[in-house]
């Protein structure tokens, strides 16, 4: 299964546990209290700050 900018946090950390670390090392947080956050990793990216190039940068390196 593809990753993609529209894929729910919930979905990602469930299908793609390296997902964690990588998002965490990215200064994006997608675990609270042991349970994924609610939304998008295109909105979790713009939350902190990232542009729409690096949230496409973020889908190529989690797919590769």
């Amino acid at each position: 299964m593809s990753i993609d900018k529209d894929i729910l946090i919930e979905k990602l950390v469930k299908d793609h546990p390296f997902s964690v670390r990588y998002l965490m090392l990215k200064g994006i947080r997608c675990i609270i209290c042991g349970e994924p956050i609610w939304g998008t990793l295109e909105e979790a990216a713009k939350e902190k700050g990232f542009s729409d190039q690096e949230v496409e940068g973020f889908v190529k390196e989690l797919n590769n």
